[in-house]
């Protein structure tokens, strides 16, 4: 019986060693995707990531950072993918030679948000417009102030704005769109915001939609690999089956199916 339950116990043990690389395979089997924070707090990533893991078997880790310190990120080799949404930002980081297999993934767009008393009186379909309107009234007014795309967007509208002196009521939080949300909702402030990112929030107190359907508010979003070339621990193959999948009609389908109350969050236009 002794020889026998030894003969058991070294059959099981050679069977566990076996399996050993296995597992050691399955757990290396990961990426680290930097992302914006509009993204994750929409709750895209919670929708689509699963249905990639079980299409590759590979684990997405999300840093949710602005679109400015993602790609940092990237540059910094700490990461294996990008998916961000400033156009101008990630054809420099691809000129610079950071990132690799640049695609079109999907859109949405901008709002502007404030009270729905609007006091300023920017209701209406012209950005630039609405801007003009809050830095004259010296509306409160959060901006995102952290390099993110929303950010950078905010600041091309100022621009195309004409407007140098943005108020009093100007304040940058050097933070994400979630937070900068909850501060212009307890402070009846104005707030650019992604319309992703608004439709999920739930904290909106006495906050709407003013200013939408400017065409200038259009937001794409776009998918790259990190450079193997500067970074060579990069997991390339990886990489390159989660940016092929969120272009594939499976990924692009994962995401059109993204939906707050009925209401699509992004739509994908990986094909354009």
């Amino acid at each position: 019986m002794l020889s026998l339950a030894r003969k058991q116990l070294a059959r099981f043990a050679a069977a566990a060693f076996a399996l050993l690389p296995l597992a050691v395979h399955a757990q290396a089997s990961s990426i680290v995707v930097a992302s914006t924070t509009s993204t994750e707090q929409s709750g895209l990533f919670g929708h689509i990531l699963p249905q990639f893991k079980q299409a590759s078997g590979i684990e997405v880790k999300v840093v949710a950072l602005g679109t400015g310190q993602a790609l940092d990120i990237g540059r910094r080799g700490d990461a294996d993918v990008v998916f961000v949404h400033d156009e101008a930002a990630e054809k420099k980081f691809v000129d610079e030679g950071h990132g690799i297999e640049h695609r079109k993934v999907m859109y949405n767009d901008f709002v502007l948000i404030g009270p729905k008393a609007d006091p300023a009186g920017t209701k209406g379909q012209d950005i630039t417009a609405a801007l003009q309107k809050l830095a004259a009234a010296n509306a409160n007014f959060v901006s995102r102030g952290d390099k993110s795309g929303t950010h950078a967007a905010e600041l091309r509208y100022w621009k195309a704005a004409g407007v140098d002196d943005k108020g009093t009521g100007y304040k940058e939080c050097g933070c994400g769109m979630g937070p900068a949300l909850n501060m212009a909702a307890s402070s009846g402030a104005y707030v650019l915001a992604d319309r992703g990112t608004w439709l999920s929030f739930k904290n909106r107190a006495d906050l709407a939609v003013l200013v939408e359907g400017d065409n200038r508010l259009f937001n794409q979003y776009g998918v790259m690999v990190v450079n193997p070339e500067r970074h060579p621990h990069v997991k390339t193959a990886e990489a390159r089956k989660f940016v092929e999948w969120v272009v594939s009609p499976a990924g692009q389908d994962a995401i059109a199916a993204y939906k707050i109350e009925g209401e699509q969050l992004f739509f994908p236009n990986a094909g354009n």
